[in-house]
């Protein structure tokens, strides 16, 4: 049984759906990344995982399951004993995401419970100093109060922790560091880490297995290296072609052409046809279910004859 399943999620906001039935699988013990343009719903799925969607999202069909715990028809009381047993999150922005009114070592004291060691966790993530305890959040660099996160978030040692962007709004010289912390953390743990992330490259080197999202689905997903390497649906072509990093390896970037959706509904085909080099008349209004190709399930109707064109297509870029 999968730590996490997410299975035909669908989140709407007010008249913008989000999530378009969305599906992911997790394993105890497993790194997966999330990749995929912004708008694609990456930190929608992610803030589902654990039911924290803002008051305008409404799921509309689907669920999630953590640890066979239904989350959206949990009680909130059980809601809060799995969030607090399997689930950690670290946010984007790190002092946004802890109590401005709560100095930083009562906020970890309250997430430790009774006879915790503050210090001793603090220590984890590199933040020796005193001071720190006393501090509030804002008076705290970003690389700090995202330690200060980080901590707290593997404080009680959870199945799963959630990272959205978390080293986004941190400088390169902190990022590497913070990455580095969370990986190591969760390695000592046993924890299984859902990350999300615009940085292609980390996600390959870091990640077990990489999920790319597209108008609200996984359009692909399979072992990280060899997705973003030697991808088998068309859109992931195009963002691995237009990552700054494929510049450093003599690809030539080739931006992805067109915008992404904004879905007002279900999309009644595939969402990428309109930007797709490959789509034909069917790919505009029938909805295409995952195939098997290359040990990864791929949305795409055209997947298995495409999979040779898509790699000389690369190499040609080469």
């Amino acid at each position: 049984m999968s730590l996490l399943s997410v299975r035909n999620l669908v989140i709407d906001y007010a008249r913008t759906r989000a999530l378009d039935g969305a599906g992911l699988e997790v394993a105890q013990g497993e790194t997966v990344g999330l990749v995929g343009e912004s708008g694609s719903g990456k930190s929608t799925l992610g803030s589902a995982v654990g039911r924290l969607l803002p008051r305008a999202a409404r799921r509309t069909e689907g669920e999630v399951l953590v640890a066979g715990e239904p989350v959206f028809d949990l009680p909130h009381g059980r809601l809060r004993h799995l969030r607090r047993r399997h689930l950690g999150f670290v946010f984007q922005d790190p002092i946004g995401s802890l109590d401005p009114t709560m100095r930083v070592g009562r906020q970890l004291r309250l997430v430790l419970g009774r006879g915790g060691d503050v210090r001793f966790h603090l220590g984890r993530v590199r933040l020796d100093d005193p001071r720190v305890l006393r501090a509030y959040p804002h008076q705290l660099s970003g690389g700090m109060a995202q330690r200060v996160a980080i901590a707290m978030a593997m404080a009680t040692s959870p199945d799963l922790l959630v990272a959205d962007e978390p080293t986004a709004a941190l400088d390169s010289q902190v990022r590497e560091e913070v990455s580095n912390m969370i990986f190591s953390l969760a390695a000592e743990a046993g924890t299984s880490i859902l990350w999300l992330s615009h940085d292609l490259p980390a996600v390959a080197r870091r990640c077990d297995r990489v999920a790319v999202m597209y108008g609200g689905r996984v359009v692909e997903s399979g072992p990280a290296r060899e997705v973003l390497g030697d991808p088998a649906h068309p859109y992931t072509a195009a963002l691995a072609g237009s990552a700054p990093a494929a510049a450093a390896h003599g690809v030539r970037l080739e931006p992805v052409p067109g915008r992404p959706p904004v879905l007002t509904g279900p999309s009644p085909g595939c969402a990428f046809a309109p930007r797709c080099a490959f789509a034909e008349d069917r790919c505009g209004h029938e909805r295409p279910v995952p195939v098997r190709v290359r040990e990864r399930d791929v949305l795409c109707h055209r997947a298995a004859e495409l999979q040779d064109r898509l790699l000389q297509d690369q190499e040609v870029k080469a």
